[in-house]
């Protein structure tokens, strides 16, 4: 079990804060950490991906859609209020072992709310066929950083528009477009047993951790202050 690093407050932060507190966290927790975090629309580029080539940024100026560089690998990711991000932070070890370990603990846990989940690929979890998670790694010099989404009620116009996959990409998994392949929980979920975002989100938090460990306001401060690097517009 790992502890789940939580902030003092419910301040609305940026996907860029989350990125910089992961990194804090690896640095300076020993414990195995987890967090989940959710945000207001933001594009995540991969830490080689061409910006122009894959980001709608007429798009994201128009309507206030942030976009931000990760440094792990991995494609372009939109997130919103309707996704849950996640942060698995552990002991530095081979990327495949690390993934394997993070995406069998997700898999169990949405097979536990009864749902036919199954891992697919190096980083996916599908659902009846359909992608709700893809997850990304980054290594530093003695932890293992492994973040991803949850698609529970992720705007999928939004989504489709800001965003745009090669071509290629597409056709390697058969589909023409975005929107083929995704699929959010709240499709499968019965609505009696997991009603909201917030309620899944204490569910994946209580079967993953066994104990807690608050931030105080001076590690918010460092966190704060090394969000920049992430920011692209």
């Amino acid at each position: 079990m790992m502890k789940n690093i939580i902030l003092s407050d419910k301040k609305e932060r940026s996907l860029a804060f989350y990125l910089a507190m992961e990194e804090f966290v690896a640095r300076t927790i020993e414990d195995e950490a987890f967090f989940v975090w959710r945000v207001a629309p933001t594009v995540i580029i991969g830490r080689n991906q061409d910006l122009e080539a894959e980001v709608n940024l007429d798009y994201c100026r128009k309507h206030g859609v942030k976009v931000v560089r990760r440094k792990s690998g991995g494609g372009c990711v939109y997130s919103d209020m309707g996704n849950i991000m996640i942060s698995f932070i552990s002991r530095r070890g081979e990327v495949q072992e690390v993934f394997d370990r993070y995406l069998s603990s997700l898999t169990a846990c949405l097979r536990s709310l009864g749902l036919k989940a199954e891992k697919s690929g190096r980083n996916d979890i599908l659902v009846d066929g359909r992608k709700v998670s893809g997850n990304a790694f980054h290594q530093l010099p003695d932890r293992s950083i492994v973040h991803g989404t949850l698609l529970y009620d992720t705007d999928f116009d939004a989504l489709e528009t800001a965003i745009r996959p090669p071509v290629e990409k597409l056709e390697r998994h058969g589909v023409a477009s975005v929107r083929q392949r995704v699929e959010n929980l709240k499709e499968y979920l019965d609505c009696n047993i997991m009603p909201s975002v917030e309620e899944l989100e204490r569910y994946i938090v209580d079967y993953f951790c066994d104990g807690v460990i608050v931030l105080c306001d001076e590690d918010v401060d460092e966190i704060e202050k090394n969000s920049s690097e992430y920011e692209l517009m």
